[in-house]
């Protein structure tokens, strides 16, 4: 039986970074619509933008969508289709929408002739976890449904069983929400700036300070106990750990069922009570997901799109996300046996540590990281990208230090090269031995095929 290759969806929160996933493998790209995407904060495309990119992209026989897809308040409504209007008449191949009311407001306007009729695509914030809900989708003239991050592999499957002419997306890489995808009140809370209309903060990333607490035996209120001099966190975490069950079926320690303070690190004094139990605490710091070694079973499931997320991210981890997942799929599709040397790539990301989310289910601490709220870089560091090749040397942009005697990998559509940093030139042409950090242009040798390529320097194992 031949497998169908599923899309390969990229983010595009600019065009260089469009170009990018375009070049080393990505079938379309997303991008926000100004003013009602859920990345209104570092997001370059405008109208004019948005223009530029759906010509390139049917110029080069890829796809365009076009994410508008924020939970309005009464003020979005009423300028909605005003601000559609434009977007539409530029034919991006589909609208990433989330909310009923804005869908009907556009279904309608398109049954009517007033705007061209561009397929409707689902966003994962509306959250779909069932089939029926599926179903129900379809009949208001949605075509294609994101579906919930909250799924297991085998609820995709039955997904995908029940509504067979349906198309059905799902994301395998990026950032997860400590709440139902987009669902997050954190950053509205504290920062007045809610996440359901594209402002989030990222308040699940901060560094927070769980503090003991009694209860008040007339309110029945949580209040604070001072905390022990000398505390350490990671201490008490690896006790906790040989303390509290993981999931069912092991006895629970008694603190876990006290009432916990939470105290975040910009705001001292201000504690809130929460509870902790054998999941953890839950206004904490996720992991980021990674699927790659579960493409193979999502192509055997027959999803239609697999996704990426990272609008905000650079053009580093679209091109290295992009060039990944694009072998990860066509060995699928191929038959060829799933390669571990993908899961050593994505590890060159700056991450917080990987899971697979719900895809398959593992014990609680899979899902969160406890310990840091930055990210890590484990296999490589992106240092550079090559902005053109004159007589055997590479002018180099540097965005990270690098130095001579270094492994340095050259991450190119036409295939990646690793080699080591013999020499470097100023661009006085002057032998130097360290490129510092950006801002910096240098030169060093390499052939003219890779212009346009990205570096990174391997880290030693």
């Amino acid at each position: 039986m031949s497998l169908k290759s599923p899309e390969l969806l990229l983010p595009a929160g600019s065009l260089d970074k469009m170009r990018a996933a375009y070049d080393f493998g990505a079938d379309a790209v997303y991008a926000g619509q100004p003013r009602y995407s859920l990345r209104a904060r570092n997001n370059e495309f405008r109208l004019e933008q948005i223009e530029t990119g759906i010509q390139e992209a049917h110029a080069r026989g890829k796809k365009f969508f076009l994410t508008s897809n924020l939970l309005p308040h009464n003020d979005k409504v009423r300028t909605y289709l005003r601000d559609i209007e434009p977007v539409i008449a530029m034919r991006p191949d589909g609208i990433i929408m989330a909310d009923p009311g804005l869908i009907m407001m556009v279904r309608e306007g398109m049954d009517k002739g007033n705007f061209a009729d561009v397929p409707i695509h689902l966003s994962v914030q509306a959250n779909t976890v069932n089939y029926m809900a599926v179903k129900f989708w379809q009949k208001v003239g949605v075509t294609r449904i994101i579906l919930s991050r909250e799924l297991s592999l085998d609820e995709i499957e039955k997904i995908r069983q029940e509504c067979p002419d349906m198309e059905l997306e799902v994301f395998v890489h990026g950032a997860l929400c400590i709440a139902y995808s987009g669902r997050c009140l954190l950053s509205g809370y504290f920062n007045r700036r809610d996440p359901n209309q594209g402002t989030c903060t990222n308040a699940c990333r901060w560094n927070y300070a769980t503090q003991p607490s009694a209860v008040d035996p007339n309110t029945g209120e949580a209040i604070a106990v001072k905390m022990e001099a000398g505390f350490n966190f990671n201490e008490a975490q690896q006790e906790a750990e040989q303390s509290f069950a993981a999931c069912g079926g092991s006895p629970r320690h008694p603190a876990a069922d006290q009432v916990y303070l939470l105290e975040e690190a910009g705001r001292p004094g201000q504690l809130m009570p929460i509870m902790e139990d054998e999941h953890g605490t839950y206004i904490m710091n996720s992991k980021d997901l990674r699927a790659v070694e579960h493409v193979e079973r999502l192509v055997k499931i027959g999803v239609d799109s697999l996704k990426v997320e990272g609008r905000t991210k650079s053009l580093y981890y679209v091109a290295r996300t992009a060039q990944t997942y694009r072998r990860a799929i066509d060995d699928a599709v191929a038959g060829r046996p799933f390669n571990p040397q993908l899961i050593t790539e994505l590890e060159g990301l700056a991450n917080r540590g990987f899971t697979s989310g719900f895809l398959e289910r593992r014990p609680s601490q899979d899902y969160q990281n406890y310990e840091t709220g930055h990210s890590d870089i484990g296999h490589s560091h992106f240092v550079g990208e090559v902005r053109g090749v004159t007589d055997g040397w590479a002018e180099v942009e540097v965005k990270n230090k690098f130095l001579v005697g270094d492994q340095i990998e050259v991450i190119h559509p036409s295939g990646n090269h690793t080699f080591t940093l013999e020499q470097m030139r100023n661009l006085d042409g002057e032998a130097i031995t360290a490129a510092p950090g950006s801002p910096l242009q240098v030169r060093i040798p390499l052939e003219a095929r890779y212009a346009g390529a990205l570096l990174a320097r391997m880290l030693p194992a």
